[in-house]
Parts: structure tokens; sequence; C-alpha cells
């Protein structure tokens, strides 16, 4: 089952990225008519395919009680939508196998690191970018919907940017929050509460 439905999610990745790298041909408006023509065609195409593919994971989640519970779990998380859900659910498979929320996010490449130079330590941190990229990307647009949308996380990225964070470094700790909070749910089998998970 676990094999099958990791598939699902990242063939619609794979479609959402060639519908995107096409709807930017049909914008710069370089391409001649045949070719636009097909571009077009190609368009109608993958979103056939895009909604099909999100049907086949609606079925397959719906139709295993164990995913659809934690899907829903994801789903209660500011930001994180089904197709997010979907995804994080492929990656991880079994949140039993990390001892950490630390450990997942390390798994994604979300746990930041120290900029130096020789041997000096410059203060500012990014993402070390080791790990499943596949998450770090699902990551990032539910991040953003996040800090725009949910009071819970604009409260808690203003303490940050009160500390002098920059807008990438905000953004890339609210993706390793989203890690951190999936981790929780899945692990405790209870849906995100911003009182109870003000310290994650």
């Amino acid at each position: 089952m676990a094999s099958t439905f990791s598939s699902l999610p990242q063939r619609l990745e794979s479609l959402i990225e060639m519908r995107v790298a096409e709807e930017n041909r049909l914008e710069a408006g370089t391409a001649v008519s045949a070719v636009k023509s097909s571009v077009e065609q190609h368009v109608v195409y993958l979103n056939a395919e895009i909604k099909r593919t999100e049907e086949l994971i609606r079925e397959h989640i719906n139709d295993h009680p164990t995913l659809k519970q934690k899907s829903a779990l994801l789903d209660s998380i500011p930001g994180i939508a089904a197709t997010t859900a979907a995804l994080l659910l492929a990656e991880i498979v079994d949140v039993t196998q990390y001892r950490s929320a630390r450990q997942v996010a390390a798994y994604a490449g979300l746990v930041p690191r120290e900029r130096r130079s020789g041997s000096s330590v410059r203060g500012r941190t990014r993402l070390s970018k080791i790990g499943n990229a596949r998450l770090r990307k699902a990551l990032y647009f539910p991040a953003i919907t996040a800090l725009r949308c949910s009071a819970y996380f604009k409260e808690w990225a203003a303490g940050l940017r009160e500390r002098g964070k920059c807008k990438m470094s905000v953004i890339g700790a609210a993706m390793r929050k989203l890690i951190h909070l999936a981790y929780g749910v899945l692990k405790t089998g209870k849906p995100f509460d911003p009182e109870w998970e003000k310290t994650a």
C-alpha cells in the first residue's frame, strides 16, 4: 500500500511542475503560433491529469482508514491542505521511525546550520538543504500561506522578526515549524491546537 500511495503524490507534484513550466512559456509570449497551440493543448491535458490524480489520491486515502485519519490530522495544521498532507504522508511514511520532530526536520533538510568563514561563525543561519527535497518544496507555499493567514503563525513570526530574522529566514523557520507540527499531530493522534503547540 505504501509504495502505491507514495507514487501518487509524487506524480501529482511532477504534473504540477510541468504545468507551471508550460504556463510560463505561454506567459513569456515568445512561442510561434504552432508551438503556442501545442503548449496550450498540453496544459489542457495536464489539467485533466492533475484532476484525475487528485481524485485517485482522495479515493486511496478514503479507502484506507489509517491514512484518512492521518490526513485529517495534518489538515488541521494552518497552511496544510489535502495535496500537501498527501505528500507529507507519502514522504514521511511512518512517523514512529523518527525519534523526534527535529529528526524529521533533518530528514527534510530543514535544520538550520550556521554560516562559517574559515574558523569563524558569521552568526546568520540557513537551511542545510541536505535531505528530502520533495518535502522542502512541498512545505514552501504552505509556510507562506500560514504566515499570511494564520493568527498563530503571525504572532509566532512577529517574535522572530523582533529578533532580527530576515524574510527568508522566517519562511525557512515556518517550514520547519510545519514539519514539527506534522510530527506532533501524527505522533499524538491529536489535531493541531494553537495553545498546546505554542512551544513546538
